[in-house]
Formats: C-alpha cells, sequence, structure tokens
C-alpha cells in the first residue's frame, strides 16, 4: 500500500503544475471567450489538454485520490470545449447575431422578402380598393372582434377618439403584452406553416394585408387618413416588416419542400431551415420593439408631426441596419 501511496503522490507531484496551468487558461476561455488567450497560450492549449487526458488515464488506475480522479475529470471535460467547441459569451453570441447573422441572412433571402411583401400589401391595395368601392365589404375582411366597435357606423369623431385615447392607467403595459404576443404568434406561424409548400404562409400574409386596407379604407372615407397613418406608422413600420420577414422564411422552407434542390430535401431543409430560422428570431425580436412603441410611444405621443417623424427615422434604420454590410472582425 505504501509503495502504490508513493507512486500516486510522485504521479501528481509531477503534473500538477501542468494541470493548474490548463485549468488557468480553460477559466480564462470561458469567462472571456477563447479570444482572451494570448497566441502562445492557445498553442500550448492543445498540448496541455492531451497531457491531461493521458494522466486522467493513468491516475484512474493508479491515483489513490478519487477527488483528484473526479478533478481531472471534469478539467478533461471543461478543456475539451475550449479546444473543439466554439464557446462564446453570451453577449457575444447575441452580439454577432444581430449585428452579422440576422441582416446577412435578409439580404441572402431578400427575393423571398420582396414576394412576402408584395402578397401582404397587393392584398392591403385590393381590399383598400374594394371597401372603398362598397362599405358593406368592411366586414368582409375585417371580423368583428379586430374591429372593436371601429366600423362605418362610427361617427368621425369616435373613429378618431381610438387613435389619440391612452386607454386608462394600466392599459398600456398590457396594450403592449397582447400586441407582442399576437404579432409574434402571426409571425411563427408564417415561418412554422411554409412546411405545407408555404400555401398557409401566403394566406396569412394576405389575410393581414385584407384588414390592414379594409381599415385604412375606413379611416380615409372618414376624413381620417392623415391620422390613421400616423397611428399606425410608427409601429407599422417595424411591425409589418417584421410579419413580412417571417413571411419570407416561411416561404423559403416551402421552396425547399416543392423544390428541394441538388441534396435530398432532408439535407435542403436543414441546411435552409437554419436561415429561414434566423430571419424568425430576428423578426420576433423586432416585434418587441413594435410592440414598446404602440403600446406606449404612440399612445402617449398624439402630435402628427412626431409620429411622422418617428416612422421616418424608423425607416431609416432599418434601412441601413439590413442594408450596410459589415466586415468580419478578424
Amino acid at each position: 500500500m505504501s509503495v502504490l501511496r508513493l507512486r500516486s503522490a510522485r504521479f501528481r507531484a509531477e503534473r500538477e503544475k501542468r494541470w493548474r496551468e490548463l485549468d488557468g487558461l480553460v477559466r480564462v476561455a470561458e469567462r472571456e471567450g477563447v479570444r482572451a488567450l494570448k497566441p502562445d497560450q492557445l498553442a500550448r492549449l492543445p498540448a496541455l489538454y492531451r497531457a491531461a487526458l493521458a494522466s486522467l488515464s493513468v491516475a484512474r488506475a493508479i491515483a489513490l485520490d478519487r477527488q483528484l480522479v473526479g478533478w481531472l475529470e471534469n478539467l478533461c471535460q471543461r478543456a475539451y470545449f475550449i479546444v473543439y467547441g466554439t464557446r462564446h459569451l453570451l453577449g457575444e453570441t447575441v452580439g454577432r447575431f444581430l449585428l452579422r447573422t440576422f441582416p446577412a441572412t435578409v439580404r441572402r433571402l431578400g427575393r423571398h422578402l420582396l414576394l412576402s411583401v408584395a402578397f401582404m400589401f397587393g392584398a392591403a391595395v385590393a381590399a383598400f380598393v374594394a371597401t372603398r368601392a362598397d362599405p358593406e365589404r368592411y366586414f368582409t375582411f375585417v371580423d368583428a372582434e379586430m374591429a372593436q366597435a371601429r366600423s362605418y357606423d362610427s361617427s368621425a369623431e369616435e373613429l378618431r377618439e381610438t387613435l389619440y385615447s391612452d386607454g386608462g392607467k394600466g392599459f398600456l403595459a398590457t396594450f403592449a403584452s397582447y400586441l407582442f404576443a399576437h404579432n409574434s404568434r402571426v409571425t411563427l406561424l408564417c415561418f412554422a406553416l411554409g412546411f405545407a409548400f408555404g400555401v398557409p404562409t401566403f394566406l396569412l400574409l394576405v389575410m393581414n394585408g385584407l384588414v390592414l386596407g379594409a381599415m385604412s379604407a375606413l379611416f380615409v372615407d372618414k376624413g381620417l387618413g392623415v391620422d390613421w397613418f400616423g397611428w399606425i406608422l410608427p409601429h407599422g413600420v417595424t411591425e409589418l416588416f417584421a410579419i413580412c420577414l417571417g413571411g419570407a422564411a416561411g416561404l423559403r422552407l416551402g421552396q425547399l419542400v416543392a423544390f428541394p434542390g441538388e441534396g435530398t430535401r432532408r439535407e435542403e431543409l436543414a441546411r435552409g431551415g437554419r436561415e429561414a430560422g434566423a430571419l424568425a428570431v430576428g423578426a420576433v425580436a423586432m416585434l418587441v420593439l413594435a410592440a414598446l412603441i404602440e403600446g406606449f410611444f404612440r399612445q402617449l405621443v398624439h402630435s402628427i408631426e412626431v409620429r411622422y417623424g418617428v416612422a421616418l427615422l424608423t425607416a431609416g434604420a432599418w434601412a441601413i441596419y439590413f442594408g450596410v454590410r459589415r466586415e468580419r472582425s478578424a
């Protein structure tokens, strides 16, 4: 027993310095990312990891200290993810997605986005024209729950009140939460139902466009067109674009199902589905901002000029965000 204890102690004394060095490098990488390591530290990391693996194999056979074996196992597992995994801090991962992955994906799927926009706003124009020609068609496009007493039977003053009322104390936060949940559901449905050859996605985009067009016709006919678009555009620029992004993601999935290309349908869906998923995730993030604008700013700020100014600013900001190509960092 004394011989084994001596061998175990000698084994630990000869190797512990390298284990501690590896543990220190792993801790830095876990806390600050691999980029925080110096070039010479990065060069030593694989060698130290392989040496720790060899030590673990020997320790399992001769070490009498079971805690040491457990510590080495944990160290090797952590080092494995640093050496072979793509470890990033949460903030770094989110920042990379928002600054590069999301806008780059939007540009790559630009044709699908244009098609999504055409479906929604084409339906909106059709409903606008049809409703102005025959107001009886209004409830063909807008159900009673969505209308919320906004109809051709309402007076101009009653309709105007809906554009400027804050709804009372506590209403804004509830309203913002409702809007985010509703619009997120529509956007994710546009994406998720794309697997059915894109047909449900097309129908959802058209339905949203029909509601938008019919309600726009109502307010224009009542002489409130400027007020209506000043009410809807501050959040609508972001919200409607996000829904169209969800539609583009669904149309992309539908294309992959119908026309998988050179690979198998499963392979193409796995490859293209990541792009479509990035669009859907980014669209939901945009809807958070849209809900805040709709639930708070729009209800609290009644100046038409300010409302239109915010709409122009958000449109310009999104154009720059999606239009500017960002160089990859080394």
